[in-house]
């Protein structure tokens, strides 16, 4: 994993916060515990699925 990568999206996540919280607007996340754990538990899903190298490709199933 590449540090900088993380750094700036970290740094980009919290502009959008400031921005968003300047503006009033709700941002587009669940805004609690609940709804953090229910994304970190879609990325280990799917870090899942990549480790054990299973899964479907939806465009060889739609002939795209």
């Amino acid at each position: 994993m590449n540090l900088s990568l993380v750094i700036v999206a970290t740094m980009t996540g919290v502009a959008t916060g400031v921005v968003f919280g300047l503006l009033d607007v709700p941002i587009p996340a669940p805004p609690n515990l609940a709804g953090v754990m229910g994304i970190l538990g879609i990325l280990v899903g799917y870090r899942l699925i990549e480790y054990f190298d299973v899964g479907v490709s939806l465009l060889s199933l739609l002939k795209v």
